[in-house]
């Protein structure tokens, strides 16, 4: 399983969102972002010149362009469309104006332009000062600068501002300890589970107590929620089981879980991890296809790289180095597989 950046999940948030916009003139434009949705960003270029013949909307036009060289990590390129598409925007920001500095963010910090990604939060938060997401991405942006004093601010203020919003909270703590601030990480659950111990779930509770490493504590929590109708709570009591070393009691748990639901693409990919932990390399590849044969996941760069992995341990490297050179054309800065495709070129 691969451990993703700073940004990641901010970038998947941010795709899935860009598929809004003006409705005249924007056939070849609505195509090039349905193909920018399945990560197909060479044909999405391909609709959006056919758009640019069409002379459909040059705001939405580059827009789509910005989006779809993010995808293929031409960063230079994101940044010029989009910021072409934010002066062509109108005197009144609309939705779609900050939904565009929120990519712009991304492609500047992507491409190494941290303080400027700092800028275009601060532009958002200077019109929307209750935009709490932008505060906790700034907050990890200064994190990764090294200004950990104006990080801590900002994750305070996402956090006083939304202050039951678990999600972030374990979305800090990881930004935190990813760069060494695990025991500032530690008092913000702490304080959490202090303001909020009559009121805060058994869930909840329990995948804190997982990120504290506290797996008797979080076993505790999660046993008592009703895994076979939560999925989340499934997954966090499987990892508490893999943490304490249980991956037969782990897998258990999830193949249970697929008995009664086949939609949720994590549980298959953790069935699959416990099953590779496990020796059973055939058996993680059914769990890692079966979640890639679930329509509209957005697990597909991770569940695709676990398959070649599972390929890998059973000896196919023929197979193997077949899919890793069609992956690397969905996700080509993905410096991990770059270099276990010149392994596997070599078998």
């Amino acid at each position: 399983m691969k451990k993703k950046g700073l940004m990641t999940v901010a970038v998947v948030m941010l795709l899935l969102c860009a598929g809004c916009g003006a409705e005249e003139k924007t056939d070849n434009i609505s195509e090039g972002m349905a193909a920018v949705q399945r990560l197909e960003y060479d044909a999405a270029l391909q609709y959006f010149d056919a758009a640019l013949e069409a002379n459909e909307d040059e705001r939405l036009l580059c827009r789509g362009m910005g989006l779809a060289y993010m995808g293929l990590s031409q960063y230079e390129n994101a940044i010029s469309y989009l910021e072409r598409a934010l002066q062509l925007s109108g005197g009144i920001p609309e939705d779609m104006d900050y939904d565009m500095n929120y990519y712009l963010a991304t492609a500047y910090f992507r491409n190494g332009q941290a303080e400027a990604a700092i800028g275009a939060y601060d532009a958002i938060l200077a019109l929307r000062p209750k935009e709490v997401e932008a505060y906790y991405l700034r907050g990890c942006v200064k994190l990764y600068t090294g200004d950990f004093e104006g990080a801590k601010l900002d994750f305070d203020q996402a956090i006083s501002m939304d202050a039951q919003n678990y999600d972030r909270l374990i979305q800090i703590y990881i930004a935190l300890v990813d760069n060494g601030y695990k025991d500032v990480g530690r008092e913000y659950f702490a304080q959490v589970i202090a303001d909020n111990e009559k009121t805060i779930s058994d869930y909840d509770m329990g995948r804190i107590y997982y990120y504290l490493e506290d797996y008797e504590n979080a076993k505790n929590y999660l046993s008592k929620v009703k895994i076979s109708a939560n999925y989340e709570a499934s997954l966090y009591l499987g990892r508490t089981y893999e943490a304490l070393g249980d991956y037969d009691y782990a897998s258990s748990i999830y193949n249970d879980y697929t008995l009664n639901d086949q939609s949720q693409p994590e549980i298959y990919n953790q069935l699959g991890l416990c099953r590779m932990q496990m020796g059973e390399y055939e058996l993680a590849l059914m769990a890692f296809q079966s979640a890639m044969n679930i329509e509209g996941n957005d697990m597909m760069q991770t569940l695709k790289f676990n398959e070649i992995v599972a390929y890998e341990y059973m000896k196919d490297y023929k197979t193997a180095a077949a899919l890793m050179s069609d992956y690397l054309k969905s996700y080509p800065d993905d410096a991990v597989a770059q270099r276990e495709y010149q392994f596997l070129k070599t078998r």
